[in-house]
């Protein structure tokens, strides 16, 4: 409980605080380019359902991650450490997607729409109405999935890797404070960001294409990868890297600082 308590707390600090860069990246990544998506203006457009599906999300994230990690831990060898640390992300980042995307999708389409009239609300019923609600709302589950499982899969067991080494050659095997704690993450969020930038590019794509490009069935996770490409290269698949990098780190060093902090000094108080 006190992970799911802190990791929700801290989750909505984070989304909340660091939303604008969020909004900068989507419009970078869209089809229609930054200043057509809305350039600088509006950065919070879209805050409603971050602020609704923050907490949820980041409780129920390491709600798993750490329920498995401390169950099996003793029955797992220092050698494959690492890939109970990968399972269990996955499994975080399986279970957290089922409210992300949704999420996601109202989201990010409220970002990057000009029509003042398009409400988090409307654009969530003409999601419904028009694509019903595992092709509206959950349109782009399984590039979400493909994004966060890679991302995860780097990031935790570098973040786990990163204490650890820190612990024992600089700290004497004495705990870590929460701000080691959070240069670490901070450090492994932004190798794992930087490496599935494409990911994120696809994902992003693939939720904001219009309904012609679903009609023709021109949004599979392949297919989207190589329209990038063929459009703008390598360098459409790294679109808005430095702000991503940027965005995932220094929200990942806010969020382990509070996490730290809450579990340890205010959560023991309920």
């Amino acid at each position: 409980m006190q992970h799911f308590k802190a990791g929700g707390s801290a989750g909505f600090v984070v989304d909340v605080a660091l939303f604008p860069l969020d909004t900068l990246k989507t419009r970078i990544q869209s089809q229609q380019g930054f200043k057509r998506a809305g350039g600088f203006s509006g950065v919070y457009k879209g805050i409603g359902p971050q602020v609704i599906c923050s907490v949820p999300q980041g409780a129920l994230f390491f709600l798993t991650y750490e329920s498995i990690k401390y169950y099996f831990t003793p029955h797992v060898s220092s050698t494959t450490a690492p890939l109970l640390h990968m399972f269990a992300a996955t499994a975080g980042e399986v279970v957290t997607c089922l409210i992300r995307v949704p999420m996601e999708v109202v989201k990010q389409r409220r970002q990057t729409s000009i029509n003042i009239k398009d409400t988090s609300l409307k654009i969530m019923l003409d999601a419904y109405k028009q694509e019903g609600f595992i092709k509206g709302l959950y349109r782009g589950y399984g590039s979400t999935v493909l994004r966060e499982i890679p991302f995860s899969v780097i990031q935790f067991p570098l973040l786990e890797f990163l204490k650890n080494y820190y612990r024992i050659t600089f700290k004497n095997n004495i705990p870590l404070e929460p701000y080691e704690v959070a240069t670490c993450g901070a450090l492994a969020g932004s190798v794992a960001a930087a490496l599935t930038t494409p990911l994120d590019v696809v994902k992003t794509r693939i939720m904001l294409a219009d309904k012609k490009k679903v009609e023709l069935k021109e949004i599979g996770i392949r297919s989207m990868f190589m329209e990038v490409y063929r459009q703008k290269g390598i360098r459409g698949l790294f679109a808005g890297f430095g702000i991503r990098m940027a965005w995932i780190s220094l929200g990942g060093y806010i969020f382990l600082v509070l996490m730290t902090l809450l579990k340890t000094y205010v959560m023991n108080i309920f």
